[in-house]
């Protein structure tokens, strides 16, 4: 719960000031109507789901690939990723929803690579981000349909998949990797 609490934290600010400047609003349609410091109960509902499920795709994807033993293969993935992160974010700068998901990604991506503590875990990470990219996916596409949240064009860089913005897969990706490395963290230290 700590690691989930932590980036829970961290995504409900950036929601709450993201929803205050206009960079993405919800259908009031839609949602209940019910707010918590500007940000719909739903998304609060979906930074403990999305988490907690998360860790724990996690954790049966180490029991799946635990004599997996390509972790530089991933590493080497992860620093492509990071020089790719940093390229979007610079290009990208005037789009805040682009700029900040692709720097926070890079910056925090780039503290785990180099860091090095987390290289036993990436096939793991990366499995667990493949398979909640499935559900992610379902429920984005929907979101956009219905609309139940709609995005200021002049925020985002305007590449979409089904409908969903590009940067909503990088969005989760630091939401998993900020969950998962904290998570990881404390369970070798057994703090909770």
């Amino acid at each position: 719960m700590p690691a989930v609490v932590f980036s829970g934290a961290i995504f409900v600010m950036w929601n709450m000031r993201f929803n205050e400047l206009g960079i993405w609003k919800y259908n009031t349609d839609y949602i209940t109507g019910i707010y918590l410091v500007n940000v719909p109960v739903e998304e609060w509902l979906a930074f403990l789901i999305i988490p907690v499920t998360a860790a724990y795709i996690f954790d049966w994807t180490k029991i799946k690939l635990e004599k997996f033993e390509m972790q530089n293969i991933f590493v080497a993935v992860s620093l492509l990723l990071f020089i790719a992160m940093s390229v979007l974010a610079y290009f990208f700068r005037r789009n805040m929803f682009s700029f900040f998901t692709f720097f926070l990604t890079a910056i925090y991506l780039g503290y785990t690579v180099f860091r090095n503590r987390f290289k036993k875990y990436y096939p793991s990470f990366y499995a667990a981000f493949g398979i909640s990219l499935i559900p992610f996916l379902i429920v984005s596409v929907l979101a956009g349909a219905l609309p139940i949240i709609s995005y200021n064009a002049d925020h985002i860089m305007g590449i979409s998949l089904l409908a969903v913005p590009f940067e909503r897969f990088f969005y989760l990706f630091l939401m998993l990797l900020i969950t998962i490395t904290i998570y990881e963290y404390l369970s070798e230290r057994r703090y909770f």
